[in-house]
């Protein structure tokens, strides 16, 4: 999310401020796009060997600067940056269909004196959709109609859509974005895509439209944040991205964070819903402020980081017992272990009692765990201890143990708690689609193009977790958010759409 207020501050001198500093990186990014357009232009000329993949990395690093760029500018509703390097907007292809829908101003005689109402004209807005398998283009008629008697002039208003003076449709913004970060395809694939199919559109076209349409929807990623972070235990979770470090021709390590919802295991009654967060650097203050308002049980790893959000005492750790399985299962696939093999065997006792626990009220999976995973889970802390005291403090096998002794220490609330799990799977799923995702986009260009990633993953994965076309209901979403209330925000909600 931008770093900025979500609404304007109020002074006017505050507001001048805030709007010149946005401006100026609106600006900063502009001046990078052109950069990357220089350097990407000469590395067209080599398009063999090496130097393909440095192209296409050109081509990605540029594409994320122009969702940026237009994040920023859609944030405020600010007059895009001139760029006379810009592509111009092209026809839509006659062979394109056309479906037409005439808007009329619903009256056939003038309200102010009477006079029969008489075409003069239209205006004619074509918008470029996408219904799953085809193009169509909507051709929205409005006459204008003028009065006999007094001259009024009539006309329906043109109905809001998702970009002020845009092309695209709501499915057609909702088909770019799950394909670039639900299918994990970035635009200049998709543009080629388009094309095979008669449509010329440029990547930095699709790039505008990534950032405004996440822009719109930031507030709508918020309200799912406010749900996350309302639950009596949420699961944590990040993983290193690169983003583009510009001047030095390379790229530095930022984080994407998940923060997840899940209270299916035990019969919850809230929809589950993952939150992300984009952040340039690891640091412990980033969850801090992640977190800011959250008071409950969190799932993690044993990140240092988190130290310090424990240390208040509002957020209660509970680890995770897959990270340890982990240690285990990589010392014995390297040495061959028999204690590594027994203390997978114990881990896998434990699952066994999750699994008979799974799906009951929280009451009765204390009960369960008091009665067969607690003997376990005691004898399995007592053994390791024992195994310990008879090795080198040096080895693997004594590190992975050292590794697990801490974890479980830090797991036994899981026993007493019915509303906890006995691992940080849910976070680990949730960070799936981003591993899958920089495979092929490799680097992130910016950080509001990191803050852009973010709100789409937010509503991307947590529409999946409620079993919901992600492309359905965000073209139902687009189309109705220019027009929501922003205190009727939670009614564009994934499960209010799945209702």
């Amino acid at each position: 999310m931008l770093d900025e207020p979500g609404s304007p501050p109020d002074d006017p001198e505050d507001l001048r401020a805030f709007a010149e500093r946005l401006i100026a990186e609106v600006k900063a990014q502009a001046v990078l796009i052109e950069k990357l357009r220089h350097q990407l232009a000469g590395h067209r000329a080599h398009r063999f060997g090496a130097s393909s993949e440095t192209a296409d990395q050109l081509q990605l690093a540029l594409e994320s600067s122009e969702i940026a760029a237009a994040a920023m500018t859609g944030k405020l509703r600010l007059s895009d940056v001139e760029d006379a390097t810009k592509p111009k907007r092209r026809p839509i292809p006659d062979h394109i269909p056309r479906t037409e829908v005439e808007l009329s101003p619903g009256e056939d005689d003038c309200v102010r004196c009477g006079g029969h109402l008489r075409r003069i004209g239209e205006d004619v807005t074509e918008e470029l959709e996408y219904i799953p398998g085809r193009f169509v283009v909507n051709r929205i008629v409005r006459p204008r109609l003028t009065c006999a008697g007094c001259e009024r002039f009539v006309q329906a208003p043109l109905p809001s859509r998702p970009i002020e003076r845009g092309r695209p449709g709501p499915g057609l913004l909702a088909h770019v974005l799950t394909g670039k970060y639900a299918d994990h395809l970035p635009l200049y694939r998709q543009s080629a895509i388009f094309g095979r199919e008669g449509l010329d559109l440029d990547r930095s076209t699709l790039a505008d439209w990534v950032g405004r349409s996440t822009a719109l929807l930031e507030p709508l990623a918020e309200e799912i944040g406010r749900h996350v972070l309302t639950g009596q235990a949420i699961f944590a979770d990040d993983t290193p991205v690169n983003m583009l470090a510009p001047g030095s021709g390379r790229t530095r390590t930022a984080r994407l964070w998940a923060y997840v919802r899940d209270e299916r295991p035990w019969s919850g009654d809230a929809p589950p819903a993952a939150l992300y967060r984009f952040s340039p650097d690891r640091k412990g203050e980033r969850p801090k402020g992640h977190l800011s308002g959250f008071t409950g049980w969190m799932h993690a790893d044993g990140y240092a980081g988190f130290e310090d959000l424990y240390r208040t005492g509002e957020i209660r750790e509970v680890a995770c017992l897959a990270h340890v399985r982990r240690k285990f299962v990589d010392v014995h696939r390297a040495q061959g272990s028999a204690i590594a093999e027994e203390a997978i065997r114990r881990i896998a006792q434990l699952y066994a009692v999750e699994k008979e626990a799974r799906g009951s009220p929280p009451d009765r999976r204390v009960e369960i765990r008091q009665a067969k995973a607690r003997p376990i889970f005691d004898d399995l802390r007592a053994w390791l201890a024992a195994q310990l005291a008879t090795l080198s403090a040096k080895t693997p096998l004594a590190a992975a143990i050292r590794y697990a002794l801490a974890r479980i220490a830090r797991l036994r609330p899981w026993l007493d708690h019915g509303v906890l799990e006995i691992d940080n799977n849910a976070a680990e799923r949730a960070m799936r689609a981003i591993a899958l995702g920089r495979k092929n986009y490799l680097f992130i260009g910016s950080e509001a193009g990191g803050r852009a990633a973010a709100i789409a993953y937010t509503l991307i994965e947590t529409a999946k977790l409620n079993g919901v076309d992600p492309t359905a209901w965000l073209a139902d979403t687009l189309a109705r958010i220019p027009d929501c209330k922003i205190n009727r925000i939670g009614d564009l909600l994934p499960w209010n759409y799945a209702r």
